[in-house]
């Protein structure tokens, strides 16, 4: 059985979108078997339509506790005794209820120490996420971020001609949580906070696309996205920061960004993980052209 209070962004949507957003495990099929059945309730009333929903409606849908461990499979890139490196798939959180780290804690129930988050990926990016399995493999490693020692590198088809093959970027961003949106200055401002973005041209197309290698120094929420947006070449597929029409064209409906590449690029001593210095773990089965479908 799962649980789902509905928040303010679904507020006056269906139920399916709803259920499959938040459970990203149950597929299309699987909902609307389980509303024939009428094993979903809206406010302990049992309900076999697909209604609409209102922000505070809560959703009780009878499914098996386990579902997500056997219709959800990972895919671990690579594991040792400290770390766990997954390839996080498109529309779940890494953290939070119904998130990808509360799978790897039901597959990992039996341990002392449940696997944690090292850093974030919007919902809609795919790509390597890394766990620590241990408490000391998390300190060393969230000091490593910190102190940009671990290289994140990402994969992102942008519309528009980046102007340099190579170039390294500085801004100021601000969050708005009320918005869920972030903003870029060229100049400090009250509330900003700095992030440096680099990226390099890996290929021109011939329809005005380009396939960037796309590395965050800081990383700050949605800063590639907004980054690249700014300097004028959105993310294709990007629905927040993009342009609808080239979304509309290319028939993306999610940006095109992939985490593809982490390297550990230690330059001061890390304990137990220094058998990890300057090792790269690429996701090497990426359909370039449409990785992010």
């Amino acid at each position: 059985m799962k649980k789902i209070i509905v928040d303010e962004k679904y507020d006056n949507k269906r139920l399916d979108k709803v259920i499959l957003q938040e459970l990203p495990y149950v597929n299309i099929n699987t909902f609307y078997k389980t509303l024939r059945k009428k094993d979903i309730k809206v406010n302990n009333l049992r309900v076999n339509c697909n209604v609409i929903v209102h922000k505070g409606d809560e959703l009780t849908i009878y499914i098996n506790d386990n579902i997500n461990e056997n219709k959800f499979k990972l895919d671990k890139l690579y594991e040792d005794e400290n770390i766990i490196i997954i390839d996080k798939p498109i529309g779940i959180e890494v953290t939070g209820k119904n998130s990808l780290t509360e799978i790897v804690h039901n597959l990992y129930k039996e341990k002392e120490f449940k696997p944690m988050p090292c850093h974030r990926l919007d919902r809609n990016t795919i790509g390597l996420i890394l766990y620590a399995k241990n408490k000391e493999a998390l300190e060393i490693l969230q000091e490593k971020f910190k102190s940009r020692q671990i290289e994140k590198h990402y994969l992102a088809l942008v519309y528009g001609n980046p102007r340099k093959n190579e170039e390294n970027l500085t801004a100021y961003l601000f969050k708005d949580n009320k918005k869920s949106k972030v903003y870029i200055s060229d100049v400090p401002k009250k509330g900003y906070t700095k992030i440096i973005t680099k990226y390099k041209v890996l290929n021109r197309n011939a329809d005005n696309t380009a396939l960037l290698d796309v590395e965050i120094k800081t990383g700050k929420t949605h800063q590639i996205r907004a980054h690249l947006a700014y300097i004028g070449i959105p993310i294709i597929g990007d629905g927040k920061y993009g342009i609808n029409k080239i979304n509309q064209k290319f028939k993306k409906k999610y940006q095109m960004l992939i985490s593809y590449k982490i390297k550990f690029a230690f330059t001061s001593d890390s304990g137990i993980l220094n058998y990890l210095n300057q090792k790269e773990i690429v996701n090497t089965q990426i359909d370039l052209k449409n990785f992010n479908k």
